[in-house]
């Protein structure tokens, strides 16, 4: 599979179970969908089985969980299976529903994703288009005392941190880097609540649903005996008790931080929202549903005054190379002072994504321009050729079979804005077609941080190299 490539399900799952807040039962069907799609969600039960999308401009509700609604078309707690989704790489999918609200399940997205294992993923022939931030974008909720914060990154990384003031719980951390490790550390993590907070939910009929089954239940002080009894009642058991770590019932926890990898859990399920997947470093100090989704609006209205900025590579430079300069001087005919391809850092079947670091030690700054160096435009788009002729002869046969590529056609050219010693310049090369009869066209972007400085439409000819 190609990481950059979208994907959908391979084939359609389904799960069934009640609603944690209305208590009633559900069938979800979750189908594949095509390329674009994103996440919708559609009310089978309703006349004209209406959709709707998985957006944070649609969120109505988000006191115990996050719901949707668009013209009378309304899906609650929708968290989890979008943090499944997210989870395990699906980028398309149609929720169907047979009720207003997704069902609860054990109170964490396990189920989800082991339905998603089963099935497995089909790629797709679409590019996956991430928005990479180059700035930090934070929110703050004096009231509630949270704290959030998105800052660049290369790729997809939570750190949450919650703290109830409470001798169960105590501060909690949980941290996430890149969802490889998803369904191993966050699927299985279940929502929870507090004892005192269990009255007053089940007296207004806002956990119908509610099972010692489906959340962790944290007790802070001794109960006595006729409490232990009423719960009983409450949830329909024969007897209820409290373990020494004041959790409800003897349930075990299946992480020592289990509810804040849940936190966890409901944020990447409240971010899908955004409408893009998203590389950058979140942290959350105290998260909520309700915070989570002003925060996403936060990060979809940035997004919208910055769209030039989807996709555009991300260069770490403490990340190791997937080519480096030996490789590439093996692969390419250049040698000083015309080889312009430092480093290949991202690479796939149909793109690639190379380093130039611009020194003042360059011979073409000898004359271009005297006390005023400007890297030349024509270098670079001789730097997004080399970039691109390093995606097209590796896919070859590499430094075996010998190939040289020779420009046949440049078009729309454009210089957006200088480029100077210190600059590092990042080279975006995408085919725009199958290569056929050794003809290959591509693409060029070529980035100085997260500005476009130069682009073209690029042809060249692949030729056996003679020795």
């Amino acid at each position: 599979m190609h990481i950059n490539n979208q994907h959908t399900l391979k084939e359609e799952f389904v799960v069934q179970g009640v609603g944690l807040h209305t208590g009633k039962p559900a069938t979800m069907c979750v189908k594949p969908a095509n390329p674009g799609f994103g996440y919708k969600f559609q009310r089978i039960d309703l006349e004209g089985e209406p959709i709707i999308k998985a957006d944070v401009d649609y969120v109505v509700d988000t006191s115990r969980g996050t719901t949707l609604e668009l013209n009378g078309c309304r899906v609650a707690t929708v968290e989890h299976i979008l943090s499944a989704l997210v989870g395990m790489g699906v980028d398309n999918a149609l929720i169907q529903l047979d009720g207003e609200e997704v069902p609860i399940m054990d109170g964490s997205a396990r189920i989800f994703a082991d339905a998603i294992e089963k099935v497995g993923l089909e790629e797709q022939n679409a590019k996956k288009i991430f928005f990479s931030i180059d700035t930090n974008i934070s929110f703050t909720d004096d009231e509630k005392n949270v704290e959030m914060v998105a800052t660049p990154s290369t790729e997809y990384k939570i750190t949450t941190m919650i703290d109830f003031n409470s001798n169960v719980l105590g501060t909690q951390h949980a941290y996430l880097k890149g969802l490889k490790n998803y369904r191993k550390e966050i699927a299985s993590c279940r929502t929870f609540c507090f004892l005192h907070e269990i009255e007053y939910l089940y007296n207004n009929n806002l956990i119908r649903g509610g099972d010692l089954d489906n959340a962790i239940v944290v007790v802070d002080r001794v109960l006595e005996k006729s409490e232990l009894d009423k719960l009983a009642t409450m949830f329909n058991k024969p007897n209820i008790e409290v373990i020494n770590e004041g959790i409800l019932n003897n349930l075990k926890l299946h992480h020592p931080n289990e509810p804040a990898r849940h936190k966890l859990l409901d944020i990447i399920g409240d971010l899908a929202l955004v409408g893009y997947p998203i590389k950058a470093n979140i942290i959350a100090y105290r998260p909520g549903h309700k915070t989570n989704v002003a925060f996403a609006k936060k990060i979809k209205e940035y997004i919208k005054k910055n769209k030039n900025m989807l996709d555009v590579p991300v260069y770490d430079p403490t990340l190791p190379a997937i080519f480096d300069i030996n490789y590439i001087s093996k692969l390419l005919p250049h040698r000083y002072p015309f080889l312009l391809v430092d480093k290949i850092i991202e690479l796939s079947d149909s793109h690639v994504v190379g380093v130039k670091n611009v020194t003042f030690n360059e011979p073409m700054f000898t004359g271009h321009f005297p006390d005023n160096p400007v890297f030349p435009g024509v270098l670079q788009l001789e730097a997004l050729a080399q970039t691109g002729g390093v995606l097209v002869l590796n896919n070859q046969g590499g430094p075996e079979k010998k190939f040289d590529t020779y420009f046949l056609k440049i078009d729309n050219a454009r210089f957006k804005q200088k480029v100077v010693p210190g600059d590092t310049l990042i080279m975006k090369m995408e085919l725009t077609q199958p290569i056929r009869r050794g003809i290959c066209e591509m693409k060029g972007t070529a980035y100085v941080g997260n500005k476009i400085v130069c682009e073209a439409d690029l042809m060249a000819q692949i030729v056996p190299r003679n020795e």
